[in-house]
């Protein structure tokens, strides 16, 4: 995404936690091309080397292997930085179903660490990840900032405990904090592969091979899907703002449209039959619904926009037809 237009000051340092990751390295490969110096910070555990391979000969990219648990690694990766995009996390609802210690550990204990070495450092703000599943089982559509319910899973606990912390460090040091609660982010370098991959990815994936993609339950179930460039806009109007009134909080980061997983075949279907036609023909199977999951999402985005002038440009239709012409072009074997 070209974010020059959201004039983020070229000569601020900016630390990318998580920065192989999927959304991380979209995030540096965006702050790069704006002429910011740029420190990631990883341990690839779910980070790619070939999602920043490309970066690394780049002279104001800063590698750092490390883990977000060790707090001397946190206060290594904040010398010298003026902002923070923290991305770092163990994802994935089943994943902390299956292993909450390793969630929790990652998603709470590395927060915290982060935030003390952000403090420490005196960064300008810190803005971090955070996720829809913080509205648990509120069955209000669209989900608003300030109505949540109790969380489902332990990745949602989580992800609410970093809001809680957030706050208290805002309240306590100071220290400036935005909250960005992602609906279903997918795009370019989303990985398709393992247990934990996420749905369209790995739909397109088994759609190129010909394979028959699974849903969890009849279809029915719909999210606020949201493409990468979306993301990378909030994340940096969350660094630029200077409205005091738009810093210490959460947003939720979406575009504001539903679409249920029966759609979003379809929606996949279309896009990858321009490529090849006998992807039409491949059947689709219903499974059991997943433990965890709530049945709808949709974000309301008007805070987002009053606050910080989000303006997000990529509908599920434009921001699909982008990601499967970079899936198919990356992922075909």
């Amino acid at each position: 995404m070209n974010i020059e237009k959201l004039n983020l000051n070229p000569n601020h340092h900016i630390l990318v936690t998580g920065g192989a990751g999927f959304i991380g390295s979209n995030i540096c490969e965006s702050l790069l091309k704006n002429g910011n110096k740029v420190t990631c910070l990883d341990n690839f555990a779910t980070g790619k080397e070939e999602n920043i391979n490309h970066l690394l000969d780049h002279t104001n990219f800063t590698l750092l292997r490390g883990d977000i648990r060790n707090l001397e690694d946190c206060h290594t990766a904040c010398k010298n930085v003026d902002y923070i995009m923290h991305q770092a996390a163990l994802g994935s609802v089943p994943r902390s179903i299956n292993d909450p210690i390793t969630s929790n550990a990652v998603n709470v204990s590395g927060f915290l660490n982060m935030l003390v070495a952000a403090r420490d450092a005196n960064v300008k703000r810190f803005v971090y990840a955070a996720s829809s599943s913080t509205y648990g089982d509120s069955e209000s559509l669209p989900k608003v900032e300030d109505k949540i319910g109790r969380p489902l899973s332990p990745y949602a606990i989580t992800k609410f405990v970093n809001e809680l912390y957030a706050d208290i460090f805002s309240k306590t040091y100071g220290l400036e904090t935005v909250g960005l609660r992602y609906f279903n982010v997918f795009g370019r370098k989303q990985d398709p592969k393992g247990a934990y991959a996420a749905v369209i990815p790995k739909f397109v994936m088994q759609f190129m091979k010909h394979e028959s993609p699974t849903i969890n339950g009849d279809g029915s179930y719909s999210r606020d899907f949201t493409y990468i460039d979306n993301v990378i806009e909030m994340n940096v109007r969350s660094i630029v703002t200077e409205n005091k009134e738009a810093v210490n909080t959460v947003y939720n980061v979406a575009f504001g449209e539903r679409t249920d997983l029966n759609e979003l075949i379809g929606l996949l279907k279309e896009n990858l039959s321009k490529f090849d036609p006998k992807i039409k023909d491949v059947e689709i199977r219903y499974g059991t619904t997943r433990q965890g999951d709530v049945p709808h999402s949709l974000a309301s985005i008007d805070k987002a926009k009053e606050l910080l002038g989000y303006n997000p440009q990529y509908n599920i239709k434009s921001g699909l037809e982008e990601a499967v012409n970079w899936y198919w072009d990356n992922l075909k074997e």
